[in-house]
């Protein structure tokens, strides 16, 4: 780039230490009032920026990159996923794309273990008993969970996440399985005794948590559907903290409606902002507003990564994080 401060446009307030680092290295325009962009005003940006740091709110499809200015050479995503981005279209347009992985994996993996725990211990169902002012003391039959000890947890999606998942589940005396695109290295399986799965079909049957940890791609959209929700135990249950498009939302509610589910916790959802009607209110559902990696550590490194891959790039080489088509 020949200017000295690259034009920096972010789409959202990010925290106070990371904006203040981008407005000295940089020519940053900040999002001072934290509303949303809309559609128009990401296109406007996106043709006078050399960089773009949207979230993944903000969907950069293919109609807004043919929109992009000359100058525009990079997309700094701030966050681990990049499902928002069409990155093949930019990177035909030649304009490289980056993200920020591995700064979310504890958070989001301790997130997992506190759905799983909240929902086989029924954790909403007894607060909102005390809010109501409906509890009428202790009983030895009420509100009787499921203990986590001993069962066997599924994990779709052996990655960074699903790994640290594992090594928490298995504390806590979980059976780890997992289902991947390819069997990790038996060195990685060992400290978990982890077994794998190639046939998602054959965990199912045998699994008594699920939790959800795998990217959206077009290969996972809906990979958890009616068919495969119906190989799954009664007494079963599932968590997401991945993508919400990996679950066929309408077919999940069916199935914790007509109890052929013990219960579901998602931090993510199909329709990203607007949640599943089907799915609220259901005793045996307990929902999150994404919070999997909303910790002041993790947004704080998520920004430092991104001022990374932009000050690499600038400096003319390949960013740290930037996502190949390998990686789709």
């Amino acid at each position: 780039m020949s200017k000295q401060k690259p034009k920096v446009i972010v789409t959202r307030r990010l925290p106070a230490a990371v904006e203040n680092r981008m407005i000295e290295l940089f020519d940053a325009e900040l999002n001072k009032d934290d509303i949303p962009m809309s559609r128009g005003e990401i296109a406007t940006a996106m043709m006078k920026a050399d960089v773009l740091v949207p979230t993944i709110s903000d969907i950069i499809d293919q109609k807004l990159l043919a929109r992009a200015g000359e100058n525009l050479r990079l997309i700094a995503s701030y966050g681990a996923g990049f499902d928002h981005i069409d990155v093949q279209t930019a990177r035909q347009r030649g304009i490289l794309v980056s993200n920020t992985p591995g700064v979310l994996t504890d958070d989001t993996a301790d997130m997992t273990l506190a759905l799983m725990l909240g929902v086989m211990r029924r954790f909403q169902e007894g607060s909102s008993l005390i809010q109501k002012k409906s509890w009428d003391g202790w009983s030895p039959s009420a509100m009787l969970g499921t203990r986590l000890g001993g069962k066997r947890l599924g994990i779709l999606g052996m990655g960074r996440i699903g790994s640290a998942v594992a090594d928490r589940a298995k504390v806590f005396g979980m059976e780890i399985h997992y289902h991947n695109r390819k069997k990790l290295h038996p060195a990685l399986e060992e400290p978990t005794n982890a077994q794998y799965w190639e046939s998602l079909e054959a965990m199912l049957q045998e699994i008594d948590v699920l939790s959800v940890n795998c990217p959206h791609t077009p290969n996972t959209f809906h990979m958890i559907n009616s068919s495969r929700l119906s190989l799954m135990k009664k007494t079963a249950f599932i968590v997401n903290t991945s993508r919400g498009e990996v679950i066929d939302e309408n077919a999940l509610a069916r199935a914790l409606r007509n109890k052929q589910l013990a219960g579901a916790a998602l931090d993510v959802f199909e329709a990203r902002k607007e949640v599943n009607s089907q799915l609220r209110g259901l005793p045996n559902v307990m929902l999150l507003p994404h919070m999997g990696s909303a910790t002041d550590e993790a947004r704080i490194e998520m920004g430092e990564k991104v001022i990374i891959n932009i000050k690499t790039f600038i400096d003319g080489h390949r960013p740290p994080d930037q996502v190949v088509p390998a990686m789709l």
